[in-house]
This record gives C-alpha cells, structure tokens and sequence, in this order.
C-alpha cells in the first residue's frame, strides 16, 4: 500500500465515506472508486456491474469488486437510475488501479435526488477523513 501523500485526490470529484467518488455531469454522476480505495484493495481482478436500468437508493450495493485480497461491495453514493455502465471493466479489470477516475470509472448514474451529491465530501473533507 501506497503512503497516503502518493494518493490521488482530484478535486472536481466528491467522495462517499464508504471509498466511492462522483463526478456530476447535469442530472447524471459518474461514480467509481477511489485512489485509497483501489490502493487497499490491491490488484483489482474482477468487477460486477449493475444491469443499466437498475435504480438505487443511495448506501444500496451496486455491485462488487474482487481484488487478490478480498472482495468488496460497492455503495451507491447517489439514488437513481443507471444509464451506463463500463463495460471495458469486464475484460480489463486492472483500469480500476491504474485510472480509477478516468478509464476505471464504473456507472453513470441519473439522479434522482441531485441534493444528495453537495452532502458528498470535497476531496479536503476526504482526506482529512482518511487522516483521522
């Protein structure tokens, strides 16, 4: 595991206390999981997706992400509907650890409570969280 000064923290995302992020795009978010996420997870070899049309409420499981230490839930930190899923994840896992804000991103998803996404953590907020 990486020290948590060498984590990436971008800030025009919003982070969930559970380790997701969201990146909001009008009435829809894109959602994955974070760089301190991936880290303690370690090498990501499998992730399930949600079926597109599927609605959550926030703090739901999403889907999962197994990794060669253990296999962990997801939790959608928005509710609403998918709209999208990455599908690149089923032949390249490994994306979730080398660009989990980027080609690693997991669903996008229609709000249905936009309020929802500015109680989300800044990436200030997040990592003072992780510091303790």
């Amino acid at each position: 595991m990486k020290d948590i000064s060498e984590l990436r923290f971008p800030d025009t995302v919003h982070y969930a206390t559970d380790h997701e992020w969201a990146k909001r795009e009008a009435d829809q978010a894109i959602v994955g999981i974070s760089d301190y996420a991936q880290d303690q997870l370690g090498d990501v070899v499998y992730v399930e997706l949600p079926k597109v049309g599927a609605r959550f409420e926030k703090g739901d499981v999403f889907g999962t992400v197994e990794s060669v230490k253990a296999v962990s839930e997801l939790f959608s930190p928005l509710s609403g509907e998918v709209v999208a899923v990455n599908t690149t994840l089923e032949n390249t896992p490994d994306l979730v650890n080398s660009d989990p804000y980027g080609e690693g991103w997991m669903m996008r998803i229609r709000c249905s409570q936009p309020a929802q996404f500015e109680e989300m953590m800044t990436s200030d907020a997040y990592l003072a969280m992780l510091k303790g």
